[in-house]
């Protein structure tokens, strides 16, 4: 009970002057927000890579184990190691399927005299790249499997200095010769959501072409439980292809743990945020002595009060635990205002920031300002409250 009537009183010498109480608050409330934004950006930084790399919302994992070709024989993984897989690793897994990559795959091949390297995209309908000369692949000629190709600008320059010189020649990849048709621009190599663009590529040719006659694929995709040690078993499997795999002497089997990246990566993200948000968190510094300043004020101007409250009999703990609870109530109500105010700036900014990501505030972020505010307010408010406290009864009459 006695608790409740030094709340109330604490809560009255506040409203007595609203202005002071705001002013000092204002700091708290400036540097909370700055924090709570920070935050809130950062997890909504970590929250769109997860969505964008982790495995399925169900709780199924997925993992992906490329076949990276070395040499001008692309190879594939195929259905024999598919079956070596399942009969070495049974109730390991709940499923293994092959996929075709069919943007950005390496490549090594031969234009015209020369050894080259890059990426090649395939064509399953007529795509729209900036032409820089010659013409685009047609409909008809992706229709009707024409050996036809088309060439990055730099590709071209690279083996014919100019781009029109390439137009007739012919690039081999995979032991499949294409008649080079046109020369374009690329587009970006990735996409805003971070994916492989077909218009990225160096080279773009017709898909029924470069896969005629593959019944393998390029990713072995493996399903697991949701208990399922994947990354482990995942290993295993690309380090057993190394050794067996059919083409294992045309190129390498590599699987990247996303998991472990995605930890990795998040971990960066939390030890950047946490930094920011320390060097935004010095304002909070600042704030408390304002708040400490302010209480020292209060403590001088309510002497009288303070002897009026000791004669009638209150204790000195009660005037410490009085203004101690003024200051708190203060940083509390500002960290309070402060987190609000984040959340509502880190929401405005949102709608700016490339790749779709939204602010996220947490439970954490609550809590944080909370018991930071709350802090301010009893380290710099317990010297002002104890100075209350310690006065005299007969120094005040005097």
């Amino acid at each position: 009970m006695k608790f409740i009537e030094l709340f109330k009183t604490s809560l009255q010498s506040l409203k007595a002057n609203p202005k002071r109480s705001f002013l000092t608050m204002f700091g708290i409330i400036i540097g909370i927000a700055a924090v709570i934004t920070i935050m809130s950006l950062g997890d909504g930084v970590k929250k769109r890579m997860y969505d964008l790399f982790s495995t399925n919302s169900t709780g199924v994992q997925k993992t992906e184990i490329d076949f990276i070709a070395t040499g001008k024989d692309q190879g594939e993984i195929t259905s024999e190691d598919i079956n070596r897989v399942k009969s070495n690793f049974a109730g390991q897994f709940k499923d293994v399927r092959l996929k075709r990559e069919d943007k950005q795959i390496n490549f090594a091949g031969t234009l015209g005299d020369e050894e080259v390297n890059g990426t090649l995209s395939l064509l399953k309908r007529p795509a729209d790249p900036d032409m820089v000369a010659g013409k685009n692949i047609s409909p008809f000629q992706l229709g009707i499997g024409d050996e036809v190709a088309l060439i990055s600008k730099s590709l071209a320059r690279k083996s014919f200095k100019q781009s029109e010189n390439a137009l007739g020649s012919s690039i081999v990849i995979d032991n499949q010769s294409y008649t080079i048709v046109g020369v374009f621009n690329p587009a970006e190599t990735w996409s805003s959501e971070g994916r492989a663009t077909r218009l990225g590529a160096d080279v773009l040719v017709p898909s029924g072409v470069y896969l005629k006659g593959k019944k393998g694929g390029t990713i072995l995709e493996v399903t697991f439980a949701k208990e399922a040690r994947a990354s482990r078993i995942s290993r295993k499997i690309a380090g057993y292809l190394r050794k067996h795999g059919k083409n294992r002497k045309h190129g390498d089997y590599v699987y990247y743990d996303t998991g472990a990246a995605l930890k990795q990566i998040g971990s960066m993200i939390d030890t950047m945020t946490y930094f920011v948000s320390a060097i935004a968190a010095i304002s909070l510094f600042i704030a408390g002595i304002g708040v400490m300043n302010m209480m020292y004020i209060s403590v001088s101007e309510r002497t009288q009060e303070i002897g009026i409250r000791l004669a009638v009999g209150a204790r000195p703990s009660d005037i410490l635990i009085q203004f101690l609870l003024e200051a708190v109530m203060l940083t509390v109500t500002g960290g309070l205002l402060g987190f609000a105010l984040g959340w509502l700036i880190g929401a405005g900014i949102s709608p700016f920031l490339p790749q779709k990501i939204h602010a996220v505030v947490t439970m954490r972020s609550f809590l944080l300002a909370f018991g930071v505010s709350s802090a301010v307010g009893v380290v710099f408010g317990i010297l002002p409250a104890k100075q209350a406290a310690d006065k005299n009864l007969i120094d005040i009459l005097r």
